[in-house]
C-alpha cells in the first residue's frame, strides 16, 4: 500500500545515520538537508549526539512519533526497528536500503517475511528492502546520486534496481530529461512496479500529475494488473516506455510445435506491453530517448524533414527513420530550387537539407521556415548541429531554441557536440530544452513510438464461435497432450476457422477413395510424427492414384505414424498462427510467415488473448514480412482482413479452452480472396481431479 506519509511525510527518521556520506546512512541524510526537506528531521545513531548537524538518538524508543523510517541498518536488526516504530511511534512508512534479505539466504527471506507482516498489520508502506529508497518533489530519500532536476510535470521513474535507477538518471540528464519522482522498489516485498502504477492510475489527476512513466522491471508479477493499470493511464493521456530484462529465456527447451520453440517469456512481454500500448525499450538510452520524445509535442504524421550541416548523420538518421516505417520525403522541386537559392553554393536541399559546414545561423532558420510553412508534406523536423569550428553554436542554438517556442511543427534537436560545445549545448538544455546525442538512437526510438499500437478494447469477439460446442470437445477428450485431426478440425469450425477437406485413415483403399472425389492432385502427410517433415511424412503435389498408394505404403513405414492424412493441393503464400500458454501471462499468440519460414526467419509478432481486430491487424502490419502479406513485385498480395479475422477467432477459441496449451495452423494457404488452415496441432492440459 502506498500511504500519504511515503509520499508527504512531515517528519522523518534515518536510522543509521552517520556523518561518513560514503555511507548510506550519512549519503542519504545528505541529500535529505541538501534537497531541502522542510520537514522534522530525525537520525538514530548510538555512537553520536549529533550527524551532519541533526540531533542523533542512541535508539529508535527515543525518538519521537514519527510519519517515515528510512533504515540503513543491518538487516538482522531491522525487523525490531520496523516493530518499534510501527507499534510505539506510529511510523506508516518504511524505507530499507539496507541488502542481506530474501535476495540472498532463506534466513534472509525470513527477515523479510517478518517485517512484511509487521508493515502490514499496522497499515504501513514498505519499500525495499535492497533498493536505493525514493526520489520526489517532497523528499530526496535516496543514499545516491545524481539528483536530477525535480519537477511536478517531470518524468516518473520506477525501477526494480536501483543501480539501474542511477545509470537511466545519468543517461537521460544529460538529455536535459527533468523528472517527477523515481521510485527504486528494490526487492519488492510489499510495493512493486504493478502496485506504484496502480496508485498513480487510482489518483491520476490530468491538471497536476506527471503524465510521462519510464519503467524498468526484471520481473511481472501481476500482468493483469500491470495491463490494466497501464492501459488506463495511457487512455487517461499518459505515455508508458518501459525495459524488461531477463526475458532471454528460450520457448524452445522440450518444444514440440512451432510455436513452442518460438514463444517464451520475451513473447509473453511483447504480447503483453502491445495489448497495454506500452513501448518497449532494450536499453537506458533507449528508454531516456523515449522519455525526451514524450515531452516534445506529439506527432501527427510520419514524414520528416532532416536539417543538418554534416551529410553523414543525416544518412544514418534518413535509414533508421527508413528502417522502422517512417518516410524522408524530397520536397517539390520548384520550392526546393526556390530554398536553394538561398542557401551556400554546393547545399543539398534533396531531405536531407544539408546547409554545409559554413551555414549560418541565418541559414538554419531560413530552412526551418520553409520546413514549417512551404512543405506541406512534412510533419516535424530533425536538426543535426554540431560544431564544425567554423560558427557560433550558442547564435545557432538559439536560433533552434525560438524556432522550437514559436514552430508548428515539432522539431528535434540533435546537438552530438556534447564536448566541443559542451558549453553550448548546456546553455541550450538550460532553457528547458531536450537534447538527442545521437541520431540512430533517435530514429529508432521515433519508430517504436510511431509504431507502437494504442491500449486494446477489453471485449471479446464472439461473433460466429461456438463456445458450447467447444466446450463439448475439450470435455469428450479423455487424454492430455497432442488431439486427434478429428478433434483438431471440430475445434477450428467451432470457431469458425476455414480448414482444408481431409481425410484420415490407416486403410490404403479409403485414402485412395477420397482422393479420388476430391479430386487430384493431393497432398499426403503421416499422422503420429510432430514434425512430419523432418521423418519426410510430407509428400505434395500427387497427380495420380498409383502416386498415392506408393506414399501411401511408404509413410505407414515411418516410426510413429498410425494413419495417413489427405487433402487437396492447394496453392496460396504460406503464413503461421499459433499460441502456447504462458503461466500468470495466459495465452499468446503468434503470427507471421509460414512454412519452415517461422522458425528459420523467426518473424512473428505476438499478441495476449483475447484480441480485438485492430490488435490482430496491428499485430500483421509489424511483420518484418509485411510487405510480402501486402503482396510485391507483380505478386499479389493475401487477404488481410482474413488473415485477421482468424487470428482473432483463434483468440476466442482460446479464452474459452483454456486446457489448450500449446498449438499452431502452419501453414495457412492466403490468397488474396481466401485463407485456409492446411495443418494444425493442438496440445491439451486438464487440471487434475482428485476424488474424495
Amino acid at each position: 500500500m502506498i500511504t500519504k506519509q511515503i509520499l508527504q511525510p512531515q517528519s522523518i527518521v534515518v536510522v543509521g545515520a552517520s556523518n561518513n556520506v560514503q555511507k548510506p546512512g550519512g549519503a542519504i541524510l545528505k541529500n535529505l538537508i541538501l534537497g531541502g526537506y522542510k520537514g522534522e528531521l530525525r537520525a538514530v545513531n548510538p555512537k553520536e549526539t549529533e550527524v551532519q548537524g541533526i540531533t542523533a538518538h542512541a535508539n529508535v524508543r527515543d525518538i519521537p512519533d514519527t510519519d517515515l523510517a528510512i533504515l540503513a541498518i543491518a538487516a538482522p536488526l531491522c525487523p525490531e526497528a520496523v516493530e518499534v516504530l510501527a507499534g510505539s511511534k506510529q511510523t506508516r512508512a518504511f524505507i530499507i536500503l539496507s541488502a542481506g534479505f530474501g535476495e540472498e539466504t532463506r534466513e534472509g527471506a525470513l527477515l523479510e517475511q517478518q517485517i512484511l507482516d509487521t508493515v502490514n498489520k499496522y497499515g504501513a508502506a514498505l519499500i525495499g528492502p535492497n533498493c536505493i529508497g525514493l526520489l520526489n518533489t517532497w523528499h530526496h530519500s535516496v543514499f545516491t546520486q545524481p539528483i536530477p532536476s525535480l519537477d511536478p510535470q517531470g518524468v516518473d521513474l520506477i525501477s526494480g534496481s536501483g543501480a539501474t535507477a542511477v545509470f537511466i538518471l545519468e543517461s537521460a540528464m544529460l538529455k536535459g530529461l527533468q523528472f517527477n519522482s523515481v521510485w527504486s522498489v528494490g526487492n519488492a516485498r510489499q510495493i512493486g512496479v504493478e502496485d506504484v502504477l496502480q496508485h498513480m492510475d487510482e489518483t491520476f489527476n490530468p491538471k497536476t500529475d506527471s503524465t510521462i512513466k519510464l519503467i524498468y522491471m526484471e520481473s511481472i508479477r501481476n500482468p493483469d494488473r500491470l495491463l490494466f493499470h497501464a492501459s488506463s493511464l495511457i487512455r487517461k493521456g499518459c505515455k508508458i516506455a518501459a525495459i524488461k530484462a531477463g526475458s532471454s529465456e528460450s520457448g524452445s527447451r522440450a518444444a514440440t510445435s512451432h510455436t513452442g520453440a518460438i514463444a517464451g517469456s520475451d513473447a509473453a512481454v511483447e504480447a503483453l506491453f502491445r495489448k497495454a500500448g506500452i513501448i518497449r525499450c532494450y536499453s537506458r538510452e533507449e528508454l531516456a530517448t523515449v522519455g525526451c520524445i514524450f515531452t516534445l509535442p506529439e506527432l501527427k504524421g510520419r514524414n520528416f524533414a532532416i536539417v543538418t550541416h554534416a551529410g553523414g548523420p543525416g544518412v544514418m538518421l534518413t535509414d533508421a527513420l527508413s528502417k522502422g516505417g517512417l518516410n524522408v520525403p524530397e520536397p517539390e522541386p520548384a520550392i526546393a530550387a526556390e530554398l536553394k537559392a538561398k542557401l551556400l553554393p554546393g547545399a543539398s536541399v534533396n531531405n536531407p537539407i544539408d546547409i554545409l559546414a559554413t551555414g549560418s545561423p541565418e541559414h538554419l532558420g531560413t530552412v526551418i521556415d520553409y520546413c514549417e510553412n512551404k512543405f506541406a508534406n512534412i510533419d516535424a523536423i530533425l536538426a543535426i548541429f554540431g560544431t564544425p569550428g567554423l560558427v557560433t553554436m550558442f547564435d545557432m542554438y538559439e536560433v533552434l531554441h525560438r524556432k522550437m517556442l514559436d514552430g508548428k511543427k515539432p522539431i528535434f534537436p540533435v546537438l552530438p557536440s556534447i564536448s566541443t560545445a559542451g558549453k553550448e549545448v548546456a546553455g541550450f538544455l538550460k532553457k528547458g530544452h531536450v537534447n538527442f546525442a545521437d541520431e540512430v538512437t533517435l530514429g529508432t526510438a521515433l519508430s517504436r513510438i510511431m509504431n507502437a499500437p494504442r491500449p486494446a478494447t477489453h471485449e471479446i469477439e464472439l461473433f460466429g464461435v461456438d463456445i458450447p460446442r467447444i466446450r463439448r470437445i475439450i470435455d469428450s477428450i479423455p487424454e492430455d497432450g497432442y488431439i486427434a485431426p478429428n478433434h483438431v478440425q471440430d475445434l477450428l469450425r467451432s470457431a469458425g476457422i476455414p480448414i482444408v477437406d481431409e481425410y484420415v485413415s490407416g486403410t490404403k483403399n479409403e485414402i485412395l477413395a477420397f482422393a479420388q472425389r476430391i479430386g487430384y492432385p493431393v497432398v499426403v502427410k503421416a499422422v503420429g510424427p510432430v514434425h512430419k517433415s523432418d521423418v519426410d511424412g510430407v509428400t505434395l503435389n500427387i497427380t495420380g492414384k498409383q502416386h498415392l498408394a506408393l506414399e501411401f505404403d511408404r509413410m505407414m513405414q515411418i516410426p510413429g505414424t498410425s494413419a495417413v492424412m489427405v487433402q487437396p493441393m492447394l496453392k496460396g503464400t504460406e503464413l503461421f498462427v499459433g499460441a502456447k500458454y504462458e503461466e500468470t501471462f495466459g495465452h499468446v499468440v503468434l503470427c507471421g510467415l509460414g512454412g519452415i519460414f517461422v522458425e528459420v526467419l523467426k518473424d512473428i509478432s505476438s499478441g495476449l488473448a483475447p484480441l480485438s481486430y485492430e490488435e490482430a491487424r496491428s499485430m500483421i502490419r509489424s511483420l518484418r514480412a509485411y510487405r510480402i502479406i501486402q503482396g510485391t513485385r507483380g505478386r499479389k498480395g493475401v487477404n488481410e482482413n482474413k488473415f485477421a479475422e482468424i487470428i482473432v477467432r483463434l483468440s476466442t477459441l482460446l479464452r474459452f479452452a483454456t486446457e489448450i496449451k500449446e498449438m499452431d495452423i502452419n501453414p495457412l494457404l492466403a490468397t488474396e480472396k481466401e485463407v485456409i488452415a492446411v495443418d494444425a496441432r493442438i496440445r491439451i492440459e486438464k487440471e487434475l481431479t482428485i476424488d474424495n
